[in-house]
């Protein structure tokens, strides 16, 4: 049975990745809908704006459960799709992740290999592993001129642009009549969903700003530097092994790379301390010298919802109203597949794709 009937009135609350991506499924579908956010446009108050964007199943499987990198899978053959029903082209690379580390965290780097190999046993359609040295590694990655003697190469990974992604949603919203509501923070209880004058429907995607409803949720901080470096010119997102702060970069276009690793149990939105600054600044500095002369084009800091077990989770606790949250450092790499879920809970109440991913659908 649908959830919802033909040109349905959708009030959907949080317009941050999640919330963007549902308008969009949604309005595509004929539904008419209302997408409201305590924020502006820019994704000012959403995890999704300070993130890296990478799509790296097989990398984050050495830290997440087997149906998070299922879903990382998913989201790997979705995002094309997605991105192609949007007005304005939004930056999409498809050529696998570099790890690299030097030669004093030898021991750390085979265990962190030794955990992606054990998850790659779970799931056989991850792709192999490549190891990378000497003239196949100068081939692979010329930007780093020697500077590493080994590394291994992940095919098959990717990203986007977190920004361009964001901002390209809207006027595709618009185009589809979706009525945008900035600066208007809402709550469940402000709807009484099925009643005259009322949506007939409502979801909750305001991630952190959900805790009045979703008492499990906490953040997680994270700090992301983004810089332009006319001199780097590496082709594909690079992540540094380190038993202190491991790193990504992530080469966006027009040499910006987006810098990060800092992960703290915290819902602290202060500006990033200096000392994790200079980490994440001195360890790319040890990958590629030319960061030395590029420009620091920001330094920002966000919480991304987290809850208990790290993965995500649906709610239909209430008629008429389903919440999805819980996404933590995930969010690009898997809300395509939450995306699906959601579409098949609304489409069935019921999802195989939630049993194949395990996500969690909470019922009244």
């Amino acid at each position: 049975m649908s959830l919802l009937q033909a040109s349905s009135h959708v009030a959907i609350v949080g317009g941050g990745l999640m919330g963007r991506l549902l308008s969009l499924a949604l309005a595509l579908r004929g539904h008419r809908i209302d997408l409201y956010d305590a924020h502006g446009p820019e994704g000012d108050g959403a995890a999704a704006r300070v993130a890296a964007a990478m799509l790296a199943p097989l990398a984050e499987s050495a830290i997440t459960e087997p149906g998070v990198v299922r879903m990382g899978q998913h989201a790997l053959k979705r995002w094309p799709e997605l991105l192609a029903r949007l007005q304005q082209p939004v930056f999409f690379q498809q050529n696998g992740t570099l790890i690299l580390w030097h030669r004093q965290d030898q021991a750390d780097a085979a265990r962190f290999f030794g955990l992606l190999e054990k998850n790659r046993r779970i799931n056989p359609s991850l792709p192999a592993m490549e190891e990378k040295t000497g003239a196949a590694l100068q081939d692979c990655e010329p930007a780093l001129q020697n500077r590493f003697s080994q590394a291994v190469y992940l095919p098959g990974e990717g990203q986007l642009d977190n920004r361009q992604l964001m901002a390209a949603l809207l006027p595709t919203l618009t185009e589809l009549d979706v009525k945008l509501h900035w600066h208007a923070p809402r709550e469940l209880s402000d709807f009484a969903p099925g009643t005259a004058g009322q949506p007939d429907f409502v979801f909750d995607c305001r991630g952190l700003g959900a805790r009045s409803q979703w008492k499990d949720l906490r953040g997680i901080r994270g700090e992301v530097v983004r810089i332009h470096a006319p001199e780097v010119t590496l082709q594909r997102p690079t992540r540094l092994i380190h038993p202190r702060y491991p790193i990504y970069i992530a080469p966006k276009e027009d040499h910006l790379f987006v810098i990060g690793a800092t992960e703290i149990e915290s819902d602290d939105m202060s500006p990033a301390s200096v000392r994790s600054t200079l980490e994440l600044l001195s360890a790319a500095y040890t990958v590629h010298p030319g960061f030395a002369e590029g420009r620091i084009v920001e330094i920002a800091t966000q919480c991304r919802p987290t809850l208990p077990d790290n993965l995500p989770a649906v709610r239909l606790l209430a008629p008429r109203v389903m919440e999805v949250n819980g996404l933590y450092r995930h969010g690009f790499m898997i809300s395509p597949a939450m995306l699906d879920v959601v579409l098949e809970l609304v489409d069935h109440n019921d999802s195989p794709l939630a049993r194949e991913f395990e996500v969690a659908v909470h019922r009244s």
